[in-house]
């Protein structure tokens, strides 16, 4: 009787014993990282979305311009067989009054969790950028002109980093012969409809030795029944500016992008891109063309010293004739920048851009509401571009990571 007794007790203190050997040999890590910058900016002419006189200069001490001010946890824990938990939740800040970057959103700029494995892939879920921009765009400009200078106009085909997808289901694949492939989905929890609101992405990056090519596509639903105007919120959605003003009651959104890149030597390497953005009307659209934004860029980087980087970018905006306008909209856009490590961790940096404008595009009501085309730099100056055809702007900082 003694014996039986024993026996349950016995296989559960071996198992425990089991379990307790397992855990002690999973590893866990939690790193606490970060980015504060601060930085003088200049633009000769910033006003109000949509005005198109009485801009004025603006001198401001501002964040961000060259990397965004920011803190994170990050995490990973293995559960054996090479596969590990993964999780990374970050938020952005304002240094000059310590506040958050988006109101009502702690971790505005990740916050997902996921699962990885070197043979398999990764699958994370939550708030996170789209496989259009963590693959599809890694030879463009934002890489070394930083995005509010250097993204091409109004930040037309979502190349820069300024928007994340909320309720993402993101898969990137291992990388196979120099290929990566991504894609993904956003639930949009709306009753009766899967697809209002929806976004989805597919990208490819193949890595060469010196050579590298990407292709994505992205495709944006607009978030509100009956066709509402989009808010430009990058919380949620993509942004709006001058570029594109006219087109804030789009359908759809949607955005090809194609790029190459080539490194001559550890000091030089060029890239240049194609991508084709799409405004697509429905029912309620105050607009009854599809507008079409293609955009070529180009950009060089080179490393003078291992601690000295200049960089020199142009991009090209043509839109089509469509909507009543006969004199379709042009923007050219020049970027520079110079960059010093201090260390490791600091920089010391300064960014030069003009942009101007020609031709016409819709203003904020839409159809009938013809404008004079005025420009945006990068996508710095989506809420305040310039009243006129030209903005010229440049700014001067620091940026300490952590």
């Amino acid at each position: 009787m003694k014996n039986r007794k024993l026996k349950p007790l016995l296989l559960a203190s071996s198992l425990g014993a089991s379990m307790l050997a397992g855990t002690a040999h999973a590893q866990s890590t939690v790193t606490l990282y970060g980015v504060v910058e601060e930085e003088l900016e200049y633009v000769n002419n910033s006003s109000a979305l949509g005005q198109t006189s009485g801009g004025k200069p603006l001198l401001k001490m501002t964040t961000s311009s060259w990397r965004a001010s920011r803190f994170g946890l990050k995490g990973s824990e293995d559960i054996g067989d090479g596969t590990s938990v993964i999780f990374d939740l970050q938020a952005g800040f304002n240094p000059n009054n310590g506040a958050a970057s988006t109101t009502g959103l702690l971790f505005n700029r990740y916050a997902y969790v996921g699962i990885t494995n070197p043979h398999y892939g990764t699958v994370t879920l939550g708030r996170q950028y789209t496989p259009y921009l963590l693959l599809a765009t890694q030879d463009m400009p934002p890489i070394w002109l930083t995005g509010a200078f250097g993204a091409h106009p109004g930040d037309i085909d979502a190349q820069d980093a300024s928007w994340r997808v909320n309720n993402e289901i993101v898969y990137v694949s291992p990388t196979f012969a120099g290929a990566t492939l991504g894609a993904s989905y956003s639930v949009p929890g709306v009753a009766g409809s899967e697809m209002l609101g929806a976004t989805w992405s597919l990208a490819l990056r193949y890595v060469n030795g010196p050579y590298s090519a990407s292709a994505g596509v992205l495709r944006v639903n607009n978030p509100t029944h009956g066709g509402g105007t989009w808010s430009g919120d990058t919380s949620t959605q993509p942004v709006v500016s001058a570029i594109n003003n006219g087109y804030q009651t789009a359908a759809g959104q949607q955005r090809v992008n194609v790029a190459v890149g080539y490194t001559f030597s550890n000091k030089v390497d060029v890239s240049a891109s194609y991508s084709n953005a799409q405004y697509i009307p429905g029912g309620n659209s105050n607009f009854l063309n599809t507008a079409i934004f293609n955009t070529f860029g180009a950009v060089v980087h080179w490393s003078v010293t291992p601690f000295t980087n200049v960089a020199l970018g142009y991009s090209l905006v043509n839109t089509t004739k469509a909507n009543g306008i006969t004199s379709a909209a042009h923007y050219q856009q020049l970027t520079a920048s110079q960059w010093y490590l201090l260390s490791k961790r600091t920089t010391l940096f300064a960014v030069q851009a003009v942009q101007r404008a020609s031709g016409k595009t819709l203003g904020t009501n839409g159809a009938g509401n013809i404008i004079n085309a005025t420009a945006a730099i990068g996508d710095g100056f989506n809420s305040n571009p310039s009243s006129t055809p030209t903005q010229v702007g440049f700014t001067i900082g620091i940026s300490h990571s952590f």
